[in-house]
């Protein structure tokens, strides 16, 4: 639109560039005068800094805060339990983990929306206070499915008083503790669930080699005869069912205002 605009005849005669700026700054002098637009417009400025900070480390806070993390390891120690290499892909497993992660976190995201987003939006509260109301559900969060033993360690390694009495509540336990204890609790589940679906598995491989030595056949692999077993043994328990709701279910409910 400014090169259209810059490139027109019109606007060649009729406007010089150095003054249509400062007619604009001028006019947008007069208009914040005696008014708090300046503060409102100080505010916008801090929420679009935010709202792009928290994007470009979205990824990062998927991972750290929500149960996005147990999801796509167990999925992904099912794969290889399977025997498949690509079988889903990993955009499939990571979507579907996605979808799984809303569906968990989605009491949560309401709750900081309408204690935080909103009343920010609204301009109700301040940026600090914000900041506050939005985290306070994931840190709830995080605290309910967290052990007592992977706080205690890591409050004992910051060299906080009383390391082994479990705080009463979330607000006592700070980010820099909280943070790596959720996430050790969430890859120690994480492998447990792995490993129970590890065993059927092995199972049927352990018959399907002992059945192949029984019968002389030594030089074929056991994997080729087993996988399509291995297979057919998920989809008749009707596996992808149990195990997406088995994983939603291991999260503690979350006591909030959702």
């Amino acid at each position: 639109m400014a090169a259209v605009v810059l490139t027109s005849p019109a606007f060649a005669q009729d406007a010089d560039i150095g003054s249509l700026i400062r007619d604009l700054s001028s006019t947008f002098g007069q208009s914040e005068a005696g008014s708090d637009a300046n503060a409102t417009l100080s505010g916008r400025i801090i929420q679009l800094f935010a709202l792009v900070t928290v994007l470009s480390v979205a990824p990062g806070l998927l991972v750290v805060m929500t149960s996005f993390t147990r999801f796509v390891i167990v999925f992904s120690m099912l794969r290889s339990a399977l025997g498949l290499n690509q079988t889903p892909p990993n955009m499939v497993l990571n979507a579907m983990a996605l979808f799984m992660t809303y569906f968990v976190m989605q009491p949560v995201f309401e709750d900081a929306y309408q204690a935080g987003l909103r009343p920010l939006i609204q301009n109700s509260i301040t940026e600090e206070q914000a900041v506050m109301a939005i985290s306070d559900p994931f840190r709830a969060f995080m605290y309910a499915n967290t052990r007592e033993k992977d706080i205690a360690l890591f409050a004992d390694i910051a060299g906080e008083e009383n390391p082994d009495v479990a705080p009463a509540s979330p607000e006592e336990v700070s980010w820099r503790i909280l943070v790596p204890s959720f996430m050790i609790s969430e890859l120690r589940r994480a492998f447990t669930i792995g490993f129970l679906l590890y065993l059927p598995f092995i199972a049927i491989d352990l018959i399907v080699a002992s059945v192949l030595m029984s019968a002389g056949m030594m030089m074929l692999p056991p994997v080729i005869v087993s996988l399509p077993f291995k297979v057919i043994f998920f989809v008749l328990i009707d596996g992808w069912y149990m195990l997406a709701g088995s994983l939603m279910q291991s999260y503690l409910p979350y006591a909030g205002g959702g």
